[in-house]
């Protein structure tokens, strides 16, 4: 749907008629229109405006990365110069990522993001890995992770010990909640995720201005020399020094373009998309980068990069301003924020598994509305039983495996996201220059500012990221490259059965 222009995808389904009338009783798994000539009904309802969709870019993004990832950053960098130049690197990155598909989102806002770009400018078969790879592991690992860490974080906060069977029931109780809450409308949805996202954005903003308040308050707690002192990095080299902190960096952004894959259920998208992406990003650059500024002025380099430390970094703070209940609230604010970006993966990335099994990618299942709540049931299903199987397979590897011996859920869960996702954003961001020569007249409602040179930007920058991750981690890299490959013979089978 492009409601700026006259331009009428065979993807996109005709606006409602008649906006009062009630759904039809049509069965459970009605087809997803792909004529435009669908009943009232069958479409995917516009429930979110410009607010619930900045909420879905910040939501999506706030999770585990800024809470646990400031203490290995310190390690990896050794200074705070360097670290907090790479989180202005990482957020302008972002930013100009976000410019770009802020672009393809006005061309294109239909349910799927990243899926339809890709397909527009490279073809289906691009497109089907990007969206076999989110179906298969990369969101899936992401909700499960972000359970687990919830699990983990209540636990703390309650001051329980939880054993790795009771740590999985729980994560998959947490998963299983919020999918019935997000199938039984985007409405409920964008209003979870709007409240959980205020709460994430006060918690990163009460840690960003608690120590300079309580300097202004005559309490010594903020110590301006931790800015100039060092400690001996664990990486050789500053291209490798900037690299490992650029990835780290990174996952904390990773989720910035979530909300591009429900397009087709924002209001006014080529107006709201352009805006949600780039406010959005800026919040959270700046959100991010003076909650970092703040745990450098509270706790020296040395202490953050301790072993021991360095996940708790927030916790450390907190205690260290509040007190020794600082440590549960603050617990307790992760496991807000991780069900927020639980949330938003359930809400975000069912949307391309939906326009997949629409676009006769997967089964035709998968493209079926709900008749009631006009929501993707079995996309957004499988998603969820995804996220329950890797957390179950990835707790009895580490159970009964001597390699995985020494991992947590957590980390088995997340070593390739990043390296499989900055592939992807890589290729969306050269859509862009690929769509300005192979559909020049295509309507463009936004255009993005300093073509070319902002994608140009990007994508160098995101070469030599790419490059990085491939020589300082070998093994996730090439497990990431050879997960996203398996989906070629699935595509193979797929587009024989159902050739269109």
């Amino acid at each position: 749907m492009e409601s700026e222009s006259s331009h009428s995808s065979p993807l996109s389904p005709a606006p409602r008629a008649n906006t009062n009338a009630s759904p039809p009783t049509l069965p459970l798994g009605t087809h997803a229109p792909q004529n435009g000539s669908s009943p009232v009904g069958t479409t995917l309802r516009k429930d979110l405006g410009l607010w619930m969709a900045i909420a879905v870019v910040i939501g999506n993004t706030i999770g585990s990365g800024i809470f646990v990832k400031p203490g290995r950053i310190a390690a990896d960098a050794g200074s705070f110069p360097l670290i907090i130049a790479i989180w202005l690197i990482g957020a302008a990155l972002c930013v100009l990522g976000g410019f770009c598909l802020a672009e393809l989102s006005s061309m294109h806002p239909q349910a799927g993001g990243l899926y339809v770009y890709l397909k527009q400018a490279y073809g289906r078969w691009v497109a089907f890995l990007f969206g076999w790879q989110e179906f298969l592991f990369a969101r899936p690992a992401s909700t499960g992770a972000l359970a687990v860490v919830c699990v983990a974080s209540i636990a703390h906060c309650g001051g329980w010990n939880v054993d790795i069977f009771t740590s999985v029931i729980a994560a998959i109780a947490i998963v299983s909640s919020l999918t019935i809450v997000n199938i039984v409308g985007v409405l409920w949805g964008g209003w979870t995720q709007a409240i959980t996202t205020i709460v994430k954005c006060g918690m990163v903003l009460a840690i960003a201005l608690s120590p300079w308040l309580f300097e202004l308050f005559g309490f010594d707690v903020v110590q301006l020399s931790n800015y100039s002192q060092s400690v001996t990095p664990q990486r050789e080299g500053f291209a490798a020094q900037a690299a490992a902190v650029l990835l780290a960096v990174m996952w904390a952004f990773n989720g910035w373009e979530g909300v591009v894959p429900v397009a087709e259920e924002v209001r006014d998208p080529g107006r709201n998309i352009p805006r949600a992406l780039i406010g959005g990003i800026g919040l959270l650059g700046l959100l991010y980068i003076s909650a970092v500024a703040a745990y450098h002025a509270v706790v020296p380099i040395e202490v953050m990069a301790q072993p021991e430390n360095r996940e708790h970094v927030a916790e450390i703070v907190v205690a260290k301003l509040f007190g020794p209940l600082g440590g549960q609230l603050m617990s307790l604010g992760i496991v807000i924020s991780t069900l927020g970006t639980i949330n938003s993966n359930l809400l975000t990335s069912p949307r391309v598994t939906y326009a997949m099994g629409r676009d006769g990618m997967l089964s035709d299942r998968f493209g079926r509305l709900h008749a009631r709540y006009r929501t993707p049931v079995l996309a957004i299903v499988a998603q969820a039983v995804m996220a329950a199987l890797l957390i179950v397979v990835s707790a009895l590897s580490i159970r009964f495996s001597e390699t995985f011996r020494d991992y947590s859920i957590f980390d088995l869960l997340t070593n390739c996201i990043v390296f499989a996702a900055s592939i992807f954003y890589a290729l969306a961001v050269a859509a862009v220059l690929v769509l300005r020569r192979t559909q020049p007249d295509h309507p463009r409602p936004f255009r993005t500012p300093g073509y070319p040179w902002v994608p140009i930007v990007y994508l160098v920058a995101y070469s030599w990221f790419i490059g990085s991750i491939f020589l300082g981690n070998p093994q996730e890299a090439v497990i990431g490259c050879v997960l996203i490959l398996l989906g070629l013979p699935l595509y193979w089978y797929q587009s024989r059965r159902s050739p269109r």
